[in-house]
């Protein structure tokens, strides 16, 4: 497994998070942020609850396999 996936959080600069649709407004959700260009190839993901906290990084393909599975278990 690769853990060399750090930034700091002025890579982070300018990211534009987003929370899922199906998030309830009960502040249990956490948000990701696409196309920063400071971390290519990683998709960044915090907790909503605590933005200002570390994100945690996901390659992009693993990334999209843990949405593909999601959302073939919820048949959207």
């Amino acid at each position: 497994m690769n853990r060399d996936c750090r930034a700091s959080s002025s890579d982070l600069t300018g990211a534009i998070w987003r929370k899922s649709s199906y998030s309830g407004g009960q502040g249990e959700c956490v948000e990701v942020a696409d196309g920063c260009p400071g971390i290519p190839g990683r998709v960044p993901v915090r907790d909503s609850k605590r933005p200002d906290a570390a994100a945690l990084f996901f390659p992009v393909s693993a990334w999209a396999s843990f949405i593909g599975s999601l959302k073939a278990d919820l048949d959207v």
